[in-house]
């Protein structure tokens, strides 16, 4: 159960180039976590921003746990990522130096049973760099069908 939650951003790796990955805890409050445990978040409309030295991930989908009571959480709201004080600065300068995004590409539960972010360090992909990796991603698949006829 603990690692069978793996909620991910498939868009974005078509979107962006990667250049680096951070792992970072999210903090989350009352019912957040079960409901990700049930699968019910999405990651693929939230990007990462600095606010006062703070990593917040923002729109950020989870809904509501349906067997809480009275008090339920909001299902977007900005929420504060954990990394080290040494890698928020790196990240901070990346950003500002460079005009790169940081993008969510994977949420999981580690065997503790808590949620972790995958984030990256990304670069928008051009149009040009867009249609190149669907020819080849299109030419793999025609060489795949051809190899099973031949078998």
């Amino acid at each position: 159960m603990a690692g069978a939650i793996n909620i991910k951003n498939k868009k974005a790796k078509f979107e962006y180039e990667f250049l680096e990955s951070y792992t970072a805890g999210i903090q989350l409050l009352g019912t957040e976590i079960k409901s990700i445990r049930e699968s019910k978040a999405s990651i693929v409309e939230a990007y990462c921003v600095i606010v006062n030295n703070e990593v917040y991930i923002r729109n950020m989908t989870i809904q509501e746990y349906k067997n809480a009571s009275f008090e339920k959480h909001e299902i977007r709201r900005d929420r504060k990522l954990l990394l080290n004080r040494s890698e928020i600065n790196k990240i901070d300068r990346k950003l500002k130096l460079k005009g790169l995004a940081l993008i969510p590409y994977k949420m999981f539960i580690t065997p503790k049973g808590h949620a972790k972010v995958e984030i990256k360090l990304a670069q928008g992909k051009k149009t040009h760099d867009k249609r190149q990796d669907l020819k080849t991603k299109d030419d793999k698949r025609e060489m795949d069908r051809k190899m099973k006829e031949f078998r």
